[in-house]
């Protein structure tokens, strides 16, 4: 299955599992769930949940679908983040995924009880108990840990705090990295990490995922910033421009447009240098680290 294919069917995958898994309710939640609903649904490349599952493959582990809740939960986490992203305190963002962002429809406190919501949810996903036979406790517990320090305090929202901190301010390149690293990397890279935890990785296993996750968290993140000037709108389903419109520092505004395309391909490279431990097991995460260099939103 090349690349493209496998892409469609594992984001298939996902978005039935997300379909099936979200929680309903009529009366007076209906407003709240189809708030939820309005932003997971919007589309997206699903591609946090898919290095999950490729890593585990990688590994050799079949991703069974009873386990497919801890891929969705990590899709929850990012479409909570990118809700608050977009709020009027934040990003003040009007445009999604191609759609009006969930607090042009569903107003401010809304979307920040939508993003509360699915925050709150992807921990219920994952600590679902009836995956016992396939995901020990010991394994679950490590799951929940690694994805609530990625996102937390020292991780994303750490992060988040430190990118709003620094608009309009002039920061050194280190500075920008911790951003890059925490605000965008941390979540891709807890992805693969609980995709090994699955697998059974052992420890070189895990150190060479996570050397990969490093990678690709910072080429994604690099390949944003360089979207965000070439791009227009409807090509990225979000505001073009925007990092210039808040005085953001970007690799672009240190670098340039062809010096930032080429750290992109450097950060590729680390990332495939880094899975030479795993073998052609781990080629798909290969072609996913090119993905991710070459996209176009």
């Amino acid at each position: 299955m090349d690349l493209k294919a496998y892409l469609a069917s594992k984001r298939q995958q996902v978005e039935q599992s997300l379909h099936t898994l979200l929680p309903q309710a009529d009366g007076e939640l209906q407003l709240h769930l189809d708030s939820l609903a309005y932003s997971l649904k919007a589309g997206g490349k699903r591609l946090r949940p898919i290095l999950c599952l490729a890593a585990a493959e990688a590994l050799g582990t079949s991703f069974p679908q009873r386990l497919m809740p801890v891929a969705c939960a990590l899709e929850c986490v990012h479409t909570y983040s990118l809700i608050h992203d977009d709020l009027p305190a934040m990003d003040n963002d009007e445009l999604r995924r191609g759609k009006p962002t969930n607090h042009m429809v569903y107003g401010e406190a809304g979307a920040i009880l939508a993003g509360d919501g699915l925050l709150t949810f992807a921990f219920e996903l994952l600590s679902q108990p009836d995956t016992g036979d396939l995901l020990p406790d010991r394994a679950r517990l490590e799951i929940i840990h690694c994805l609530a320090q990625a996102i937390g305090s020292l991780g994303m929202v750490g992060g988040q705090a430190l990118d709003m901190a620094a608009e309009e301010k002039s920061i050194s390149f280190a500075e920008l990295q911790t951003i890059h690293r925490r605000k965008t990397g941390a979540l891709i890279t807890a992805s693969v990490q609980i995709g090994a935890i699955i697998g059974q990785a052992n420890q070189s296993q895990m150190a060479a995922l996570t050397a990969y996750g490093n990678a690709i968290g910072l080429a994604f993140q690099i390949v944003d910033d360089l979207l965000d000037v070439e791009g227009t709108s409807a090509q990225l389903g979000k505001t073009s421009g925007a990092d210039a419109k808040h005085q953001k520092a970007t690799y672009p505004a240190f670098f340039g447009v062809e010096q930032t395309r080429a750290k992109a391909q450097e950060a590729v490279q680390e990332a495939i240098d880094a899975l030479t431990v795993l073998g052609p097991s781990a080629d798909r995460l290969r072609e996913l680290a090119h993905y991710i260099s070459s996209r176009s939103h």
